[in-house]
């Protein structure tokens, strides 16, 4: 039994240096096994507790890793948003610079539009000076080079532009102070121009007795004629010379059916014999339009409108006015 337990012990030489003895250690059996396998285990323990750890490093890296590329990511959206922000603020200030070039320019048209009409009104009412007459060319084919532009540029177009609305906004203050004087005397102009009787108050051109002393046709007499006569086909229509106020509407045994239109300027024009009447006293008429139609009533021979304008109560030669 002895000699069993002594096979199971391990004897271990321990050499030191030459000069010393040799020692020796007894180990049972058991107890070599189980230090080897113990130190595998802290050595497998060891293992797996790193793996372990290293996983859980790797897993924490690739989390940051994901985050950044998410930031990275949301970094690239944002810069490329912002730049195609300020593309579309670029492409917005260059055409509301273009808008307010555009707009500086008709309103440059308008004002030479209201000289114009100023002009026109000098022209009829006083002076004799030719209107002129300028066109804006609104040819709308384009092309050319592309070049970038920098914001500074940009920058300098906005103030540009700003500059063009404080101008296009003085100029609409000054028209808006001006123009309505300037209408009102256009208005004025234009009752004036059709207030004078020019217009040939018939369609036919036939003069058949002038203005002044001539032959009376019943008695063969030298009489004075006040107007002129103008034949035609009864029921043609009457015109009035020039726009005016009807004063009078009425019939006479000489004039026959007759109508008196009174002027702006102070100038009357009568229209005799005629078949019958389309106005009454007091309408408004405007130059053109018809006021009766062609007759031979009161003393007369046939068909024919005694026509004659009155300035200051004295008949005048009608043909100084009408064309």
């Amino acid at each position: 039994m002895k000699n069993k337990r002594r096979k199971q012990r391990l004897t271990l030489l321990v050499l030191r240096d030459a000069q010393q003895s040799v020692k020796q250690v007894h180990l049972s059996k058991p107890l070599m096994i189980a230090v080897p396998a113990v130190a595998l285990l802290s050595i497998s323990s060891l293992i797996v507790s790193m793996q372990i750890h290293s996983a859980r490093t790797i897993s924490q890296l690739e989390q940051e890793l994901t985050l950044k590329s998410l930031e990275s990511l949301k970094m690239e959206v944002t810069v490329t948003n912002k730049e195609e922000a300020i593309e579309r603020l670029n492409k917005a200030i260059i055409q509301l610079s273009s808008e307010a070039a555009q707009t500086k320019t008709q309103m440059k048209r308008v004002k030479e539009l209201e000289l114009e009409l100023k002009q026109f009104i000098q022209k009829h009412g006083s002076t004799g000076e030719e209107i002129s007459s300028r066109s804006i060319d609104s040819n709308n084919h384009v092309g050319g080079e592309y070049i970038a532009v920098h914001e500074n540029e940009m920058l300098h177009l906005a103030e540009e532009t700003q500059d063009d609305f404080e101008a296009i906004q003085n100029l609409i203050k000054t028209m808006e102070s001006h123009i309505p004087e300037t209408l009102d005397q256009a208005v004025e102009t234009q009752t004036r121009i059709e207030g004078n009787p020019t217009l040939w108050p018939t369609h036919s051109k036939r003069l058949t007795s002038s203005f002044g002393y001539r032959s009376d046709p019943f008695n063969g007499r030298s009489a004075y004629h006040a107007g002129i006569d103008i034949a035609g086909e009864r029921g043609d229509p009457i015109l009035a010379a020039g726009s005016g106020i009807v004063t009078t509407a009425e019939r006479s045994n000489v004039r026959g059916n007759y109508i008196i239109i009174r002027h702006p300027n102070g100038l009357e024009t009568w229209y005799m014999h005629l078949d019958s009447l389309g106005v009454t006293i007091g309408d408004q008429v405007e130059q053109g339009e018809q006021i009766g139609k062609m007759g031979t009533t009161g003393r007369s021979t046939g068909p024919h409108l005694h026509f004659q304008v009155v300035k200051s109560s004295q008949t005048v030669n009608p043909l100084q006015y009408v064309q």
